[in-house]
């Protein structure tokens, strides 16, 4: 259980000590090795479903399906992690002058450092998540990391551990959705994770303070006031965490406690408020009102809407035309 500190929030990482966490955001370009000093893909095949679209800050998430496959000796040059999804197979590894030899299942993870050099020899068909987790997302997690210019994890192969995997299912289960709530709970969800591995496999482990009384009425209104001005781009977490002056992760807990919603869940839901307000304007297109409250298009709009009101737009608005006035 954490700590309580009433009206006490973390250290501003922002302009107060001159670090800001958005102008720290480095986009990922994909799940890349290095091959005789040049970056090659992971794998030779094309991923069938990738991050890249949705432009996460820190990190990138790719799906593939393969047949047995020799992946030659390489270098990761950010924090790999890779869950197997599919395929009971068995695979060898040449790493630091040693040779292991396992079988997989569903649930099979490695989690290696950056740095990290190996050769890998599946000998039967797998589906799997690839993803790159850059040092950036580490060090801007925590309050606790913000000076560090990078953080040691330690290496696993052949590891089960049903939490890391349940983020990664979730995170591939947002981009399947098409993000409905943009890039910003993609990022919640890579935050998440940053601290899972801080607090579980870092050399050093950190253990994040636990804060509550929420966010200072100041800050809360500075945040608020920002997501009302920005509903129709695509706002990322580290916008967010950097306006209130702290880390994503203490930024999440304490807007919670403030507004009862997560941040992606709060700005999904005053997106389709300003959606229902202009679908009462009948001068307004539909296409118009979908691309003004920030989502991708209308037909991701009206999913998006269908679920959380239980109608499409256009019978929204054809409920409130019917509908008598006094």
């Amino acid at each position: 259980m954490g700590a309580t500190y009433p009206c006490v929030v973390p250290k501003l990482s922002g302009s107060a000590t001159g670090r800001d966490p958005a102008s720290s955001r480095v986009i990922v370009p994909g799940v890349d090795v290095l091959r005789e000093g040049r970056e090659e893909p992971f794998l030779p095949s094309r991923p069938t479903l990738s991050s890249v679209p949705a432009a996460w800050g820190g990190i990138v998430l790719e799906n593939y399906s393969v047949p047995a496959v020799l992946i030659p000796r390489h270098e990761h040059p950010e924090h790999f992690l890779h869950l197997v999804l599919r395929g009971n197979v068995e695979y060898q590894i040449r790493t630091r002058g040693r040779d292991l030899r396992f079988t997989s299942r569903p649930g099979t993870l490695f989690l290696l450092p950056r740095g990290t050099v190996d050769e890998i020899n599946w000998r039967g068909p797998t589906q799997r998540i690839a993803v790159a987790v850059h040092r950036r997302l580490l060090t801007n997690a925590l309050d606790e990391t913000a000076d560090a210019d990078d953080v040691e994890l330690t290496e696993h192969w052949n590891l089960i551990d049903r939490h890391l995997s349940a983020l990664l299912l979730e995170m591939t289960a947002d981009l399947e959705d098409d993000s409905p709530a943009g890039k910003l709970y993609g990022e919640s969800l890579a935050n998440t994770l940053a601290v899972y591995l801080l607090n579980r496999y870092a050399v050093r482990r950190i253990t994040p303070v636990g804060y509550k009384g929420g966010l200072p009425g100041y800050r809360l209104k500075r945040v608020l006031d920002f997501i009302g001005e920005k509903l129709e781009e695509d706002i990322s977490l580290s916008q967010l965490a950097a306006i209130a002056g702290m880390s994503p992760h203490y930024f999440s807990q304490l807007f919670k406690q403030s507004t009862g919603r997560a941040p992606h869940q709060f700005v999904l839901l005053k997106r389709i408020e300003h959606a229902k307000r202009q679908l009462c304007n009948p001068k307004r297109s539909v296409t118009d009102v979908a691309l003004g409250a920030g989502f991708q298009s209308p037909s991701h709009f009206a999913r998006v809407f269908r679920q959380l009101e239980g109608a499409t737009p256009s019978r929204f608005r054809a409920d409130f035309v019917t509908r008598p006035t006094r």
